[in-house]
């Protein structure tokens, strides 16, 4: 009797753990650019994939796509959801991001370049988990203002 209590004690935390895991991490994966149903400012590098995953205590951000050009592109960033900035590697437009938690849907995101904010979007997946729609405003290398509309899809 008293195994089988600490069995399913066991069993019950191993559960709440995976399911608060899975709530807290919506963003978690591989998600693709569609295209079809983005909105690109003129000129604005395309992130086609954008891969989170665990890094320790921390969260790796990999993303590729193309610059205006056509050309290949490729960025890092390893940090956490907390809102401070945390270094950007690969990326010639920008040197930090940070990314904020809202709620199990919602992020903040911040990017900097030599401690100037150039750009600011909100990352909301959608409630089945199947989309995430980024929403961006800053300002090009003309000190233009662009706005974009990003949509991916979960791998």
């Amino acid at each position: 009797m008293r195994t089988r209590t600490i069995v399913l004690s066991l069993l019950t935390c191993f559960v709440a753990l995976t399911l608060c895991f899975a709530a807290d991490n919506v963003n978690m994966g591989t998600w693709k650019l569609n295209e079809a149903k983005s909105k690109f400012s003129e000129g604005m590098q395309k992130n086609t994939k954008v891969t989170y995953e665990a890094a320790g205590d921390k969260i790796k951000a990999t993303v590729d796509g193309v610059d205006a050009k056509g050309n290949p592109t490729h960025n890092e960033w390893t940090g956490k959801f907390d809102g401070k900035d945390y270094p950007v590697t690969g990326d010639p437009t920008s040197d930090t991001r940070s990314i904020k938690q809202i709620d199990d849907h919602k992020l903040d995101l911040t990017v900097k370049k030599d401690g100037k904010v150039t750009m600011t979007g909100k990352i909301v997946v959608a409630a089945d988990g199947k989309s995430r729609t980024l929403t961006t405003t800053g300002t090009n290398a003309a000190g233009k203002k662009v706005t974009s509309t990003w949509v991916y899809d979960k791998q």
